[in-house]
């Protein structure tokens, strides 16, 4: 298995934008009636390759997404980003969601569906190819994305892992 990049980031002073990715409406059946509540799954990132998600819960719409983005807030990754587009190809799997990853030339867009589009955007990704395979559950989409995405890594840091020189990397 290749070695994850946990590039943590702490909130701290950063201007983050969220995005509502989905909302759930949860039923619970009682003596009394039924109970709602909803669940909100957020996105937050900088779009300069910061980026996290969060799941809040409450009987509130409005209150589940502040939950969603106070937990996005303590989950923020720091993802490599190269020319708009990721430094190479990648694959994850989260359950029974696999997303695949692909750099895509400058201009091309963001090909990318419901879930994965509003992490790709938020993270500041402007060209992109990507494929969501399996599952189409959000909450497993959006956490195969970011196993993907902390999966990438930079040219120089293979450079250095390789102890080659970057035109090696690149040119082979």
């Amino acid at each position: 298995m290749a070695k994850v990049n946990l590039n943590r980031v702490k909130a701290g002073d950063l201007e983050l934008k969220e995005k509502v990715v989905a909302i759930n409406r949860v039923v619970k059946t009682t003596k009394g009636g039924r109970a709602f509540s909803f669940s909100a799954l957020v996105v937050v990132g900088n779009e300069n390759g910061v980026v996290g998600h969060g799941l809040g819960k409450a009987k509130e719409v409005q209150e589940a997404i502040t939950k969603g983005i106070e937990d996005a807030k303590k989950n923020l990754i720091k993802v490599p980003i190269m020319h708009g587009t990721v430094p190479h190809d990648q694959w994850a799997k989260v359950g029974a969601a696999k997303v695949l990853i692909k750099p895509a030339a400058h201009g091309t867009g963001v090909i990318a569906g419901g879930s994965m589009r509003a992490v790709l955007e938020s993270v500041g990704i402007t060209d992109v190819l990507a494929k969501s395979l399996g599952s189409a559950n959000p909450h497993n989409v959006v956490k195969a994305t970011f196993a993907a995405l902390a999966l990438l890594r930079e040219p120089i840091t293979i450079a250095k892992q390789r102890k080659l020189n970057l035109k090696k990397v690149f040119n082979g």
